[in-house]
């Protein structure tokens, strides 16, 4: 038999086989589609996650800075009833938190829940609850020791395969913990729990060296007591603590307005005035006759160099460091610069004997007039009435804030003003704002002139400057105190920030 003449190619042997490989394109097609939404689902939710934890950190943060800078830890027991104002449910703290996830994305572009509650600290025995007002009550941790979290949920996210992983509801949440702490009578709170006490060490104090003594509140017996009224300060003097050495607590705690200390320290209005004698070459000290002189409240021996009463004298402390963070308008000396600029923390250790030191060796006076005017952008010293570009708490005017809570106002001089910020906006941080060191006058009475002198720091005050004179005296606000925690060298790591009420990020075990 023969040969067929034309044969089937090998190819065409198998008709079944036709089309497979488009199958095959088609089913590869369909895996490659699907895992590029796969990935698009996993980074999409990976960056929702991102965002949200972002948000509710800054959240936290920014709700514990209204709670470090409002002065609300000076009330710990809630004795003025204000903490509400601040974190209750409608409180600044609260807007705060909600304001800051508004402006990221996770809040401004998909629906999601923001829930931020209030609890105290570690050792705190006072529960969670949206209403400060009972926080604050007698057991005084949460004043202390404040804490805010922030739980924040992010919905309906536009995702095709994170079902399978569970998550029903294309969401994500996170939560983050902030604290506002206050180591004033820290020993006590947290001892009775068997907490540790945590040193709190400001960055940027300025250098004036006040004697522990309130203008606004008497203790003619020296028990402790709080009378309100101006006092006599000195030796001899009837005038109560700022705070209390043993403990650390504030003497007079609670929040005054109009400058007049009439419901506690926070909100008193005052002059801080050099106990050096203006315009001398030296330190020639404004107390005299005395075997043992010392900066003091309330000084009245009819100098025309002087501010008050009341009043709160200071020394100089002595810039053992090179200052940082200088501007160019504040140079003169290494004490300008420090007030211009930011004196190094190691100068100022809270609480330990004699670590400190107060210089009288120079005079202060003109050098702190030039550095506060850089420090907070006031342009004349001439009128201390009318503002001339510094922050402020009223418009047009230098004056105590009249309610709380306190409210700071931009000055034309600031530099969020100047870069396009409407001069008179409300801001949460200024220059303004300073700390300065509170020394045991008790236990080192003795600051002699012409040298420099060891103290015992016990604490810090943070004022607002609402201005300085041409003589150097300055117009301050108080707005928080933060007592040592326990007088003698406390245990634990310090807790650094600008104000003596830092606040920090609380990351979860």
């Amino acid at each position: 038999m023969q040969s067929p003449l034309i044969t089937k190619p090998e190819s065409q042997g198998h008709p079944r086989e036709h089309g497979v490989t488009m199958v095959f394109v088609a089913l590869a097609m369909v895996a490659i589609i699907a895992m590029a939404a796969l990935s698009i689902d996993v980074i999409t939710l990976y960056l929702a996650r991102e965002e949200a934890q972002r948000s509710a950190d800054q959240a936290a943060l920014a709700a514990a800075r209204i709670l470090s800078m409002s002065g609300i830890t000076g009330d710990p027991s809630n004795g003025t009833g204000n903490w509400g104002v601040i974190c209750g449910p409608n409180g600044v703290a609260t807007h705060a938190a909600q304001a800051m996830v508004a402006q990221n994305t996770v809040g401004r572009l998909v629906p999601g829940t923001i829930n931020v509650t209030y609890a105290a600290g570690n050792g705190g025995a006072i529960t969670s609850s949206t209403d400060c007002q009972t926080l604050g009550g007698a057991n005084s941790a949460f004043g202390v020791n404040p804490m805010v979290t922030v739980q924040l949920t992010r919905a309906s996210l536009p995702t095709f395969f994170s079902r399978i992983w569970g998550n029903t509801g294309n969401s994500v949440s996170a939560t983050a913990t902030a604290e506002a702490f206050n180591p004033s009578n820290s020993g006590n709170v947290f001892n009775q729990t068997g907490g540790t006490i945590t040193p709190v060490q400001p960055r940027c104090v300025k250098p004036w060296v006040v004697a522990n003594e309130d203008p606004f509140h008497r203790d003619p017996l020296h028990v402790g007591a709080c009378n309100f009224g101006l006092c006599t300060g000195g030796p001899g003097g009837d005038c109560a603590k700022i705070v209390k050495v043993n403990d650390g607590s504030i003497a007079c705690p609670g929040i005054s307005s109009n400058g007049s200390g009439a419901a506690g320290i926070i909100g008193e209005t005052f002059w801080l005035v050099a106990d050096c004698r203006f315009n001398q070459s030296g330190c020639n000290l404004r107390v005299k006759g005395l075997s043992s002189v010392q900066p003091q409240a309330n000084l009245n021996n009819g100098s025309p160099n002087i501010q008050g009463p009341p009043n709160l004298l200071y020394v100089p402390n002595q810039i053992g460091t090179t200052p940082t963070g200088v501007p160019s308008c504040s140079t003169d000396s290494d004490y300008e610069e420090a007030i211009g600029g930011c004196d190094q923390p190691t100068n100022y250790s809270c609480g330990v004997q004699n670590a400190n030191t107060a210089d009288l060796s120079i005079n202060p006076d003109i050098d702190t007039g030039n550095g506060v005017q850089c420090l907070i952008h006031q342009g004349s010293a001439g009128d201390v009435t009318n503002l001339s570009g510094q922050d402020s708490f009223n418009v047009g005017a230098i004056a105590p804030p009249t309610s709380y809570p306190f409210q700071i106002l931009a000055g034309t001089a600031n530099p969020m003003v100047t870069a396009g910020l409407p001069g008179g906006t409300p801001i949460t941080s200024s220059t303004s704002v300073v700390s300065l060191p509170i020394y045991d006058n008790v236990a080192s009475p003795s600051v002699l002139p012409g040298t420099t002198n060891a103290v015992t720091f016990v604490g810090f005050l943070q004022v607002f400057i609402n201005a300085v004179d041409q003589k150097g005296n300055i117009n301050v606000t108080v707005l928080n105190v933060a007592g040592c925690g326990g007088g003698a060298t406390p245990p634990g790591t310090a807790v650094t920030g600008t104000s003596p009420v830092p606040i920090r990020l609380i990351t979860a075990p």
